[in-house]
Order: structure tokens, then C-alpha cells, then sequence
């Protein structure tokens, strides 16, 4: 997104927001937390719904007033689910990329490059971070992860992003985050909705053993498996330490990401990003590990 696309295409409201990206009869997860209070309420109900002008009011005075976040899940939920996990998906309708580090430059390889399509919506989440998303069909969850960690790979973004139950911002309500008040925007550019084929990226396999291969090589009939969620925060989590990002700023992304699947996710979160370290600290030959701050 320009300059000058951000200054020719209006802003979008919550409601056309939902209405555009979901049909609605499709159920959906809103979240809204308070991190001040580590207060956070999860409801799910359909798009119809939460498009209404009266939950539109509850989201709007739990915003404003009680200074909540407002976040929304990009993909549907089975009719029984009562919560967001991923047995709980039942239709992957998004694609999408969290962008934030370097946002501009990030959405500049997006616009520029032929390997994905023009996004429908970029989400201006706060000062030089954004949320590009996708509308998809005809596509499997681990299909859809797979892309995700390709697009991260190839543009940039958050790794702790990509899982098909994350949950993002939803537009035109504050980013309670920072100190300073930021409006979530976001901008519609295309309205098609999207097949696999679409995207042209190379979606390779993720090492799938952090053991060093040169001690433990793996056997020629031995078949590689899936990570799960847990080794891919960990493996988030060494990698944000090792490029120098706060502990504190990494245990906050895994605690918002994991809301709704852990029973008290920031505590999840600064035990992976403990154990990331520690392990970070054995790998570079160090005897004393630096405390993370509680």
C-alpha cells in the first residue's frame, strides 16, 4: 500500500469488515483483551451477529471505555466448537501475514511480487505494522499453514503467526497496546476470493527435529513429522532471542497468540521463552543464563 493507495481508498468500518470476509452464518471467535488487567473474554457466535449494531456497541463501549483490544478469528468454527483450537476449524476462509518489523518495506515485496495475489485487505495495526490478509476457498488447514510460514519466509513477518486459529485485529476499533492511541484502518483492494493455486510459493517442510542433525542423523526411512504448536513456538522463540528482540516483547507475542488455547498463557509463554534461552545460552558455550525478567 502507497502513499498515495492509502490516501485514494476510504477506510472500513468493523461491520463491511466482517460482512466482506465472512458469510453470515459463519461462526467466529471475538476476543478482547485487557493486558493491563490480564483480562480476556472469548465469545463465539456467527458473523451476522457480531456485524449487529448492538454487539458493535458492547465492542465499542468494551474498547473505549474499559480500554479492551478487539481481535476476531480469520477462519470458521465447527457448530459444536466452544473454543478456538485446531480441531475446532472447520473452514479456512483467510490467509494472512502479521507484519511487525520494517512494515513498509514488507508490504513493498508483497505488491511487488508475482507469487501471491493482490491482497483484500491491509490492516494498519499501529504505526509502520500491518495485517495483510487474503480470502481463500477450496483449501485445507495444513495447506493454509504451509503457505503462511512460506509468505513469512518470503516477505517477512511473525512466525507466531501462522497457525490457521490466530485471531487479528479488527478494524476501526483503538490499538490499546501502546501508550499512544492508534485507530486500526483497514483498506479493501480486491474482492475476488482466492484458490491454492493462486498463491505460487514454495511451501517446504520445516526442520522438524532441533536436535543438531550431525549427532542425530536421521535414518533414510525415517519420515519427517509435523511440529506441533509448542516446538513451533520454541523454535519462534530461539530465533527472536538469537536476532537480539526483547525477551519481554517475545513472551508478550507467544502470550497473545496462545490466548484461548492455555489456561494462563503468559505463564506458557515465559516457560518457552526460558527454556529457548537457556538453550540459546548452551548452544553459544556460556555458563551463567541472564534472568528474564518476571
Amino acid at each position: 500500500m502507497t502513499v498515495s493507495e492509502k490516501g485514494s481508498v476510504k477506510n472500513t468500518s468493523a461491520t463491511e469488515y466482517i460482512l466482506t470476509s465472512f458469510q453470515r452464518t459463519d461462526r467466529l471467535a471475538v476476543l478482547i483483551r485487557n493486558s493491563d488487567l490480564g483480562e480476556t473474554v472469548q465469545r463465539i457466535t456467527t458473523a451476522g451477529k457480531i456485524a449487529e449494531p448492538s454487539f458493535q456497541e458492547w465492542l465499542r463501549h468494551k474498547n473505549e471505555k474499559d480500554s479492551f483490544d478487539i481481535y476476531i478469528g480469520m477462519n470458521t468454527l465447527k457448530p459444536e466448537a466452544r473454543t478456538r483450537t485446531k480441531e475446532d476449524i472447520e473452514t479456512i476462509r483467510h490467509l494472512y501475514l502479521d507484519i511487525d518489523h520494517d512494515g513498509p518495506a514488507a508490504l513493498a515485496r508483497i505488491q511487488q511480487s508475482n507469487l501471491v495475489p493482490h491482497q483484500n485487505y491491509t490492516i494498519n495495526t499501529s504505526p509502520a505494522k500491518f495485517q495483510v490478509v487474503w480470502r481463500v476457498q477450496n483449501i485445507s488447514q495444513e495447506q493454509a499453514e504451509s503457505l503462511q510460514r512460506a509468505m513469512v519466509r518470503k516477505f517477512g513477518g511473525d512466525p507466531a503467526a501462522t497457525d490457521s486459529t490466530r485471531v487479528l485485529r479488527l478494524p476501526d476499533f483503538i490499538n490499546r497496546k501502546y501508550e499512544a492511541e492508534f485507530r486500526v484502518q483497514a483498506i479493501k483492494h480486491a474482492g475476488l476470493v482466492y484458490n491454492p493455486q493462486d498463491f505460487r510459493l514454495r511451501t517446504e517442510l520445516i526442520e522438524t527435529d532441533f536436535r543438531a542433525q550431525h549427532r542425530f542423523p536421521m535414518s533414510a526411512s525415517a519420515q519427517p513429522r509435523q511440529l506441533s504448536q509448542s516446538e513451533h513456538d520454541w523454535a519462534y522463540a530461539k530465533r527472536a532471542l538469537a536476532r537480539g528482540d526483547d525477551p519481554e516483547e517475545v513472551i508478550r507475542r507467544i502470550a497473545d497468540f496462545r490466548t484461548g488455547e492455555k489456561h494462563d498463557p503468559l505463564d506458557y509463554a515465559r516457560r518457552t521463552v526460558l527454556k529457548a534461552h537457556a538453550q540459546l545460552e548452551q548452544e553459544r558455550g556460556s555458563f551463567g543464563v541472564s534472568r528474564i525478567p518476571n
